[in-house]
């Protein structure tokens, strides 16, 4: 009986190693990517720089996955963001003088807390923060207390409030500073010319009071100048000044607000002077500490071109910071003291492949800052997704592949 057990258990163990070196044959084969799919092998994710191997290193040497040919038109340009919330986001607490002259807070008594969406009022989605302050005021004259729904974190939560009329203001009110949208400058990564996705910024969107990642109801991109340079010092990182162009010539539809940058589909004439046609991407296995420039705006809307080098590589952390860059180009270093407010999304060029772009600055020393992957920026928007599915024949044959792997481990059970 032992025996037999045994047996069973190590042809299970053979089939196992079997079918993974199948499946693992097929990704090396077809390079496909599905980074964002759970399959039932493992979550095995390409074009990053760690290879991928068949199951305990047998039946081949080990053999890193075939990289996917994608190539981008950098960016550069200055742009102004907009953004609306989905629902109205909760920045303070208002104080409300009641009648008896005390200063009350009926929302933060309820359990509201600074960071929270608002999302309906009995039942009436919440468009902006004019529309919610009318509803409040509205539904108070029908009835004295009002429902409302918010998310709190990851929860979505009713919340019964007694509003309080405030003499001040001769309405209804809860007792809140609240805000629907989001503006600033900032600047474009890439442009990837077959799927039409742009990618920007390096970083997620945050509101400033909160410092939470904004949840996108809908947002825009557009063209802009820059007008002035604060310069960044020690303890102050500096910023770009600049202003929205009416007449751009180009405009995009924000889509996704990710920690790793915001993206969406453009159209337009978007053209960098230094890059008439597309450039390859280096995956992260392909940066080298070194030489490399940057690609930014410092005055009107004209991009210029800047030396860098890049320090330190950090491929394995997950805060999407993930090499330490130091500007070295005296002109820039004069006229901005390196890495401002509004340069973050400025791509990242090393030996004519774009390797990233700038995501953060050191307060301390704005001659240094981080740089993000354009590896993850590319994930993230899609264009690996896509450029990998458009692949002839990649997903059908990992399709066949998995089926036959269950077929085999459905038939031996059967067989028991």
């Amino acid at each position: 009986m032992i025996k037999k057990q045994s047996n069973r258990l190590m042809l299970i163990g053979l089939l196992f190693v079997f079918t993974f070196s199948i499946q693992q044959s097929l990704v090396n084969h077809y390079n496909s990517s599905l980074l964002s799919e759970k399959n039932l092998f493992s979550q095995i994710q390409l074009n990053n720089n760690r290879p991928v191997y068949n199951f305990f290193g047998l039946f081949s040497n080990e053999k890193e996955v075939n990289k996917l040919n994608i190539a981008v038109i950098p960016g550069g340009h200055s742009i102004g963001v907009t953004l609306q919330t989905k629902g109205v986001l909760v920045v303070g607490y208002a104080p409300i003088v009641n009648q008896q002259g005390n200063e009350v807070f009926p929302a933060k008594e309820s359990g509201i807390e600074i960071g929270d969406t608002i999302l309906k009022i009995d039942n009436i989605q919440a468009v902006n923060d004019y529309q919610v302050a009318e509803e409040i005021d509205k539904k108070c004259k029908e009835k004295q207390t009002i429902s409302l729904e918010i998310k709190h974190k990851d929860r979505i939560l009713q919340k019964k409030i007694d509003p309080v009329y405030c003499s001040e203001t001769k309405r209804n009110r809860i007792g809140l500073f609240i805000r629907d949208e989001a503006a600033g400058v900032g600047t474009l990564t890439f442009i990837d010319p077959k799927t039409k996705i742009f990618g920007a910024l390096g970083h997620g969107i945050v509101d400033m009071d909160t410092n939470q990642q904004i949840e996108l109801s809908d947002g825009k991109i557009m063209e802009s100048t820059i007008y002035g340079i604060q310069k960044g010092k020690k303890g102050d990182p500096g910023e770009k000044i600049g202003t929205f162009l009416l007449q751009s010539s180009f405009s995009g539809k924000i889509e996704k607000n990710f920690s790793s940058g915001i993206f969406g589909s453009w159209e337009g004439k978007m053209e960098n002077p230094y890059f008439k046609t597309p450039i390859p991407v280096a995956w992260k296995s392909e940066i080298q500490t070194g030489p490399a420039k940057i690609y930014t705006v410092i005055k009107d809307n004209q991009i210029q071109e800047f030396d860098i080098r890049i320090e330190k590589l950090m491929p394995f952390r997950n805060d999407n910071k993930d090499m330490i860059i130091r500007v070295t180009d005296p002109i820039l270093l004069e006229q901005t003291g390196g890495i401002v407010q509004g340069m973050s999304g400025s791509p990242i060029i090393q030996d004519g492949k774009i390797i990233g772009a700038v995501t953060h600055v050191f307060v301390n020393d704005s001659s240094r800052g981080y740089g993000i992957s354009i590896e993850k920026m590319l994930s993230d928007s899609g264009v690996i997704h896509k450029a990998a599915t458009a692949l002839r024949g990649g997903n059908f044959f990992l399709k066949i592949s998995r089926r036959n792997c269950l077929t085999i481990v459905e038939n031996i059970e059967d067989n028991w």
